[in-house]
């Protein structure tokens, strides 16, 4: 059964999103994740400055 994570705080950098949300254990958890067509980046972190990090530093490698 699939997690059912609500986003929340949801920033788009970029051709990423950064956004917050809370795992199955009640951690506060923050995801960077690119939204071009066939990228595949997606990250989680445990501060929302390194997903924001992540998200501004992101080059897709797709062409």
């Amino acid at each position: 059964m699939p997690a059912n994570r609500r986003f929340r705080n949801v920033v788009r950098i970029g051709p990423a999103q950064v956004a917050t949300y809370y795992d199955g254990r009640g951690r506060e958890k923050h995801t960077a994740a690119c939204t071009a067509p066939r990228c595949g980046f997606s990250t989680d972190y445990d501060s929302r400055a390194a997903a924001e990090l992540a998200a501004r530093t992101h080059r897709c490698a797709v062409r």
